[in-house]
């Protein structure tokens, strides 16, 4: 019989877990784990899922798609609406947008978040 596991939590390595914990939140609608501090932040998911922010000293940016500093993680967010909308959204709440686009921007686009982590919008 295989080993059944359920996944718990996602937790992203930064400089400030309050201040990229904010950033999610507001992405995504995640409630805040009330045990959040300056060195680590949740979010909760209904299911119980935990999207995690750890501080690391000395952080190093993810410098995607170069492998200087590789990526460390890929997040894939599946979006309802209209991605230009949500992309607008993003980048006011402190996204970027790389140069680099592999996908038809009409169906995926990636960002990076504040900390520089790289994710991707997948029109749904």
């Amino acid at each position: 019989m295989p080993l059944q596991m359920k996944l718990g939590a996602i937790t992203l390595d930064c400089p400030d877990p309050l201040a990229l914990a904010a950033f999610y939140q507001q992405a995504t609608g995640l409630e805040r784990h009330p045990k959040s501090d300056a060195d680590f932040a949740g979010l909760n998911r209904e299911d119980g899922l935990l999207l995690g922010f750890q501080r690391v000293d000395d952080y190093r940016a993810p410098s995607w798609p170069d492998q200087t500093v590789p990526q460390q993680l890929h997040i894939c967010f599946n979006v309802e609406d209209d991605l230009d909308e949500a992309e607008a959204q993003l980048l006011e709440l402190g996204a970027g947008k790389p140069d680099h686009q592999p996908h038809d921007e009409a169906k995926a686009r990636v960002l990076t978040d504040p900390a520089g982590h790289p994710f991707c919008m997948v029109k749904r």
